[in-house]
Order: C-alpha cells, then sequence, then structure tokens
C-alpha cells in the first residue's frame, strides 16, 4: 500500500513527535515511556495518536521502531521507514537521534510550501551525507506521494545511472537552464527535450556550476541560494562513550606501576627483565 499525502496538521505535529522522542531519548527515557508520553500530547484531531499507540505496541515487542513504521504504510512513507529502519541496524553508524532528525526536518519542509524538486534534493542528500546506500534508499524514495508518476521513473532510472553518469549533468540535462542554453546555441527558440524538465533553471545553473565535484558542495549551493531544508549530520561521540578506551589505557598503566611498586616493597624486583642487550653484541 501506498502513502498519500497527508493534510497539514499532520506534519506539524509529527515535527512535534519526530523531535520530542529525539529529545527525550537524549535524557535517557526509555523508549515507551516516551510514546506514552507523547501519545497524550498529540492533537486528537489527527491520526498521528493512532499511530503513536501502535508503535507503542509493537516497540514492547520488537524494541525497533522502524519495523512498526512498516506496518502503517498508509501513514508513514517507505523513506520515512527506510531511514529509521538503517537507525536500527546494530552495525550501522547511522544513530537513531540523527535518523530522528531527518525526519523531523523532512515534516517540518511538507509542512510549509514543499516541491518535488527541493524533497529530491534533501532526501537524496540524506542518503548520500549518511552513506545509507542508493538503491534501496532511492527505491524509497520513488514512493512518496508527492512525487508524481514521471518523478518516480526519474528517480528509479537515475539510480541505476549513478556512478556512471555525474549527478551535477543528471540534474542539469533535465533542467529549464539546459532547454535556455540549448535555444541560445542553436537559435531555435521552438526547441523542446526528448526528456521530461524536472528542474528550474537556478538549479540547472548550479548543477551546471557543480560538474566534476562532489555533490554535497552542490547540495550546500541549493541550501544557500534556494532555502532548501538543511540535512542533518552524524553526531561526533563526545563524553564517557568516547572516553572509555583512554581510560582502560590508561587503568592498564597504573596497574603495572601498582605491581612494580609492591614487588620493590617485597624485596622481589628484578630488573633483569628491563635489560636490553645493545645491538652490537654477537648473538
Amino acid at each position: 500500500m501506498v502513502s498519500q499525502l497527508l493534510d497539514r496538521e499532520e506534519y506539524i505535529e509529527q515535527v512535534y513527535f519526530f523531535r520530542n522522542y529525539r529529545e527525550r531519548l537524549e535524557e535517557g527515557v526509555p523508549a515507551q515511556h516516551i510514546l506514552a508520553g507523547i501519545e497524550e500530547e498529540i492533537l486528537s484531531t489527527t491520526k498521528l495518536p493512532m499511530a503513536i499507540e501502535f508503535l507503542r505496541g509493537e516497540i514492547l515487542h520488537t524494541g525497533v521502531l522502524g519495523e512498526g513504521m512498516a506496518r502503517l504504510p498508509h501513514y508513514f512513507t517507505q523513506f520515512q521507514t527506510f531511514v529509521m529502519r538503517k537507525s536500527d541496524e546494530e552495525r550501522s553508524r547511522f544513530d537513531r537521534k540523527t535518523a530522528l532528525e531527518v525526519l523531523e526536518r523532512e515534516a517540518g519542509y511538507k509542512a510549509e510550501a514543499p516541491t518535488p524538486v527541493g524533497l529530491f534534493v534533501f532526501q537524496f542528500e540524506s542518503i548520500s551525507r549518511n552513506k545509507l546506500g542508493y538503491d534501496k534508499g532511492m527505491a524509497a524514495m520513488s514512493q512518496d506521494p508527492m512525487y508524481d508518476a514521471v518523478w518516480s521513473e526519474w528517480i528509479l532510472r537515475t539510480r541505476l545511472q549513478l556512478g556512471a553518469v555525474d549527478f551535477a549533468d543528471l540534474i542539469c540535462l533535465h533542467s529549464e537552464h539546459y532547454v535556455n542554453e540549448r535555444r541560445r546555441f542553436t537559435g531555435d527558440n521552438s526547441f523542446e527535450p526528448p526528456h521530461p524538465i524536472l528542474f528550474g533553471a537556478k538549479e540547472g545553473r548550479i548543477a551546471w556550476a557543480n560538474r566534476g565535484k562532489d555533490p554535497l558542495y552542490m547540495f550546500a549551493a541549493l541550501q544557500r541560494q534556494l532555502g532548501y531544508p538543511e540535512v542533518p549530520r552524524s553526531r561526533l561521540v563526545h563524553g564517557p562513550e568516547k572516553d572509555i578506551p583512554a581510560m582502560q589505557a590508561q587503568i592498564k598503566q597504573l596497574e603495572k606501576r601498582l605491581q612494580l611498586i609492591e614487588s620493590e616493597l617485597k624485596g622481589g624486583l628484578d630488573l633483569s627483565a628491563f635489560y636490553k642487550p645493545p645491538d652490537d653484541l654477537p648473538a
């Protein structure tokens, strides 16, 4: 079942849900308690409280949020489910807090004045920056209700061309900038391209200026120039989690020093273990 476009109030409540879920996770609140609390706070005239109630039951059985979202395809999009599932993987470096922030910003963009172009740029950069995998990621993107049949077909076709064709060239070729330049170069104002035009002239110019460069530079330019939403980055680990290896090494050094001190006090310190013969002596 393919999800449908929701009312604006649904996306506004989704923003509140994803943001507060992330903030309370950072405070160490258990997931089931978070869902129980937020369910009471969400606007009851939306469908989100019923979705949260279902997710609360699923997380008690499975311990993850992605599987529960996958069972609600009429409400959560496949891209939302894909992002959350990637954060649920045990060996994934894509943490759950970053995933929730991605979903929060996507819902916030849909609550304002979204366009297929802006949504595509945000979703594609989310996959690219966080290394989530283009194959399954773009397949999930193509099922978003914001895209019509032309957009969905182009996304699936582009998924197979990545690596063989520069991504900036793909955007430029399907932009109004390409049509304008072709008409100016040939002098034929009636020129019409054989493929669909999906991007505007501004997106095409920015893509043309970033050919052969890292696509992240193009995404940053689109955000600066056209106000597209910024994709959150994975947080660097700070605090106790990062200090544990260093603390363990220091503890080992202290243990060795204590052993030496105890041996010296007992009169059994053997310094011959630390002797090293000169290198110039014969074997």
